[in-house]
């Protein structure tokens, strides 16, 4: 298990490529073997996947990874919580779009 304590937190995306005072769209790209470093989730999101691969969701609390197959053009619901570190196991290269929910009533 890593102590979150140890290590430095990363942003839940590589770009934010839209936000206002609703959401913070975030760019994804994963080439194989790359990961998206140890980051948290503050807010609900939705996964959007452009471009499908085999991913792997590391939790930092030592829990069991979870293999997650993401097919272009699948949205997922996500909450807000842990956190993990996001791995490309597959051979082709993973591009998503990434929408955290700023605001969850009207």
């Amino acid at each position: 298990m890593t102590d979150v304590r140890e290590i430095q937190l990363g942003p839940v995306g590589q770009q934010v490529v839209f936000e206002n005072e609703h959401v913070r769209v975030w760019e994804i790209t994963l080439a194989p073997g790359e990961s998206q470093m140890w980051h948290r989730h503050e807010n609900p999101y939705l996964v959007m996947a452009l471009a499908g691969a085999s991913n792997r969701i590391d939790p930092i609390d030592g829990g069991e990874p979870r293999r997650v197959s993401e097919e272009a053009g699948n949205v997922i619901f996500r909450p807000a919580g842990e956190v993990h570190m996001l791995t490309n196991e597959g051979d082709t290269t993973y591009r998503s779009r990434l929408v955290e929910l700023l605001t969850t009533s009207r």
